[in-house]
């Protein structure tokens, strides 16, 4: 070794050879939980029927004052539906934080939702759907 610090003046300077401990410890405990929910096929499976199902409710609501802005096909998005809002958006974004649900908002009038298959229930993307068909 030099006495001093002579850095590679490339990409290959950033390398190193054994990752740090204090990284791979979460990174294992995650892998874990992965492991106990039957791998990322099982996961993707139940993200498709999630999502199917979110969607489904939003489409039989009776209610004209949202349209799912997301593509139909499973294949063309993740777990996440874009729900664009014709009237009174924050409201409706209010009255989903007020109920415990975790969505976002963009402005001017969207509201996402993704039902996280690690985690999310069926009853709980029902009780989201009855909160949008029930706004006025």
């Amino acid at each position: 070794l030099e006495p001093e610090f002579i850095p590679v003046p490339s990409a290959d300077g950033w390398q190193i050879s054994n990752p740090p401990i204090l990284s791979m410890a979460p990174l294992r405990a995650s892998l874990a939980i992965f492991d106990e929910a039957g791998g990322m096929e099982l996961l993707r499976a139940k993200s498709v029927k999630l999502t199917g199902y979110l969607q489904f409710l939003l489409e039989q609501a009776p209610s004209k004052l949202f349209t799912v802005i997301t593509p139909d096909e499973p294949e063309a998005r993740g777990c996440q539906l874009s729900i664009l809002v014709h009237e009174h958006p924050k409201e409706l974004f209010g009255k989903l934080a007020a109920a415990g649900v975790k969505c976002d908002f963009r402005e001017p009038n969207v509201i996402r939702a993704a039902p996280t298959p690690l985690y999310n229930t069926f009853h709980e993307v029902w009780r989201f759907a009855k909160i949008l068909s029930e706004h006025r």
